[in-house]
Formats: C-alpha cells, structure tokens, sequence
C-alpha cells in the first residue's frame, strides 16, 4: 500500500466503481422567475406555479438537483474560490493555528472521518450565526449549552470578509428554495422559515488533493445530510456522485458553469413525512488533479424539534416518524467526525414510528 494510511481504505462494498455512469436526466431548474419585478402578473404566475412543480418532482424523484439563473452574482462565488485555494495553498503548521477540535468545531481539519473512515480531503468551516448555540454534548439530559465560534486565519486577510458576505448570498437562496419546497408541499410559502430563527447553519470550503490510491479511498465517504438543505459550488473537475433512487447505482454529477446543486436534507424528508427524501452520496477522488468545492448547509436552531408537519398527517397517511431535537442530532453527528464510534451514526431511520 506505500505509505498511503489504511485509515482511508473503503471496506470493499463501498470502494468506487472504476467506470463512470455520467447522470442523465438530472433536474436542471432555472429560478429567473424569482428575480422578475413583478411576479403577481398572469404570466408570472403560471411560470411559479410550473417551477413550484417541477421542485416538488425533483425533490420527490432525485432528493437533488442543480439550479440556474439563481439570483447568486458569479463575483461572490469567484472571490470565495479563489480564497479558498489561497487558504489551501498554506503550510499545514499555518493552517492548524486556526484547527477545529470536539469543543469547537469550526476551523480547520484535515483528519475527518465518514462512517469511521478518514476522507481524502482537509476542510475549513465556519458557521453563519457567531457564536452559533448547540448542546455541549448529545445526551438529552444534559442541558447546558456552548458556543461555536469562528476562527479566521491570518492569511489570506481577505478571507473572513468574502465568506461573510458568501453565505449572506447562500442564506437568501437557501429561503427562496424553502419557499418552493413548502409551495411544494401545498403549505403557506414561509411555513418552515421559522425554524431557521436561531440557526445553526454553516459553510465549509473543501479541499480534495491527488489522491494515489483513487479506487480505494473516498473524498468524503457515503452519507446524508442531515440538516434542512445544502446548496454546493463545485469547480469543473466534478467528483460528487448520488445513489440513483431507482436502481441503487452511483451516479456521477457533471459540473454545470455557474450552477448550484441543492440536494434535500434529513429534516426535509421527516417535515414532509416522507413525500421527498434525503438522497446519499459521496464524494470521490483523481491521481492527477486536485478539487475545490464549498457546501453551505442550512440547518434549524439548536431547540427545533423536528417530526412530520401535522398539516401532512392524517389517518390515511399517518406520522412515520417520532419528533426529534436537533441539536442533540447535530451535536451527535459533529462528534463522530473527530473519532470511530462504536455505536451508529444517529440517523432518521432511529425516529421511525
């Protein structure tokens, strides 16, 4: 094996595949509408009501899709990329001044682990809300709280200002895709928004390096999200592949110029009472080139309790799901980043009713 560490091996049912199945068919949504001055004439309204539509059937039949003409200036995502590749291009004993740990676990890491297995990549995170309030530890009977709190390097100076303003452009799509979803659902447009008060959303800007061994390890491994919705900017090398929910197969995402992919999350599927899913995914990784992308991940406050809407529940379709907190959720899965586990990942599938 080199000198390559067995911590970032797949175990052989999770390896990638060697041949590419490129996705056919993905929904590509252009959200022009959404910027006209005047959405309330006829015209207008009939284009909503066909974009409301085509969400609902993207959310329903893929858990993801890519948005166009999102309202998002090219300059914002420009300036975020290139500092990024500026941060990435540090020494390692530079970007550890500014190093994530279990207590705070925004900053910089580059030993994370996916389903007890160490990915190919190094990240940096940074949440919208500073301080962002979750739970000090995942026990439900433990009530105090803790403040996660931002860590800007020295260099490159410039960093701090253009994610700020980044995940400000992030926040106002992430609401304008809410809205859709709940229009979606036949629910008042702002009807989740609320849940977003005190929110623990965060971003992160992702570094994966040539990889010698790319038919063994995994840039990140296979996974759901499990917050609301995460909106991803991926440069032209392409990496992120779905399982296809009709067949299982891993599909393969083409990069498309200055588009955004927006994948459902855990707490959509269980708000909607399994009307959309929470697609998984993965990421994988080349010999030859290195890739950059930045994932924004909207996630609700730390006190949000999330279980099916009571306006999807009835007797013919009742709750399949059992309310959780989502802080203990995220405070669970944050810690398993850091260390193997013994018990499983907290996921939705424990909620069942």
């Amino acid at each position: 094996m080199g000198e390559v560490d067995s911590a970032f091996i797949q175990d052989v049912e999770h390896r990638p595949k060697l041949t590419i199945t490129e996705a056919e068919g993905i929904p590509v949504i252009d959200l022009s509408i959404l910027n006209s001055p005047d959405i309330s004439t006829e015209k207008n309204h009939k284009e909503l009501s066909s974009l409301v539509a085509e969400i609902g059937d993207a959310c329903k039949t893929w858990g993801f899709f890519q948005v166009i003409n999102h309202g998002v200036s090219l300059e914002y995502r420009e300036k975020i990329e290139l500092g990024s590749r500026k941060f990435f291009a540090l020494s390692k004993e530079e970007k550890r001044k500014v190093k994530r740990d279990e207590l705070n676990s925004m900053g910089y890491y580059d030993t994370e682990l996916t389903k007890n297995v160490r990915d190919w990549k190094e990240v940096f995170d940074f949440t919208v809300e500073n301080p962002t309030v979750v739970p000090l530890s995942h026990d439900p009977d433990d009530k105090e709280l803790k403040g996660l709190h931002n860590q800007w390097p020295e260099y490159p100076p410039e960093l701090r200002d253009v994610c700020e303003k980044y995940v400000q452009e992030m926040q106002k799509l992430c609401y304008k895709l809410l809205e859709l979803i709940s229009l979606s659902l036949d629910l008042p447009a702002k009807r989740l928004n609320g849940f977003f008060k005190d929110q623990t959303s965060f971003a992160r800007l992702n570094h994966y390096p040539p990889c010698p061994i790319p038919h063994l390890a995994l840039g990140v491994g296979r996974h759901k999200d499990a917050g609301a919705l995460t909106i991803l900017a991926q440069d032209y090398i392409g990496g992120l592949e779905v399982k296809r929910q009709t067949d299982g197969e891993w599909i393969r995402v083409k990069p498309t110029p200055d588009a955004y992919i927006i994948n459902v999350g855990d707490a959509i599927q269980v708000w909607s009472n399994n009307e959309y899913e929470s697609v998984e995914h993965r990421v994988v990784v080349n010999s030859e080139k290195e890739r950059f992308s930045i994932p924004f991940f909207l996630n609700p406050s730390h006190y949000t309790w999330i279980g099916p809407l009571e306006e999807l529940v009835n007797e013919k379709n009742p709750a399949k799901y059992k309310a959780y907190n989502w802080g203990m959720l995220f405070t669970h899965r944050k810690n398993s980043n850091f260390k193997k586990r013994d018990d499983e990942n907290l996921e939705i599938h424990h909620f069942k009713a």
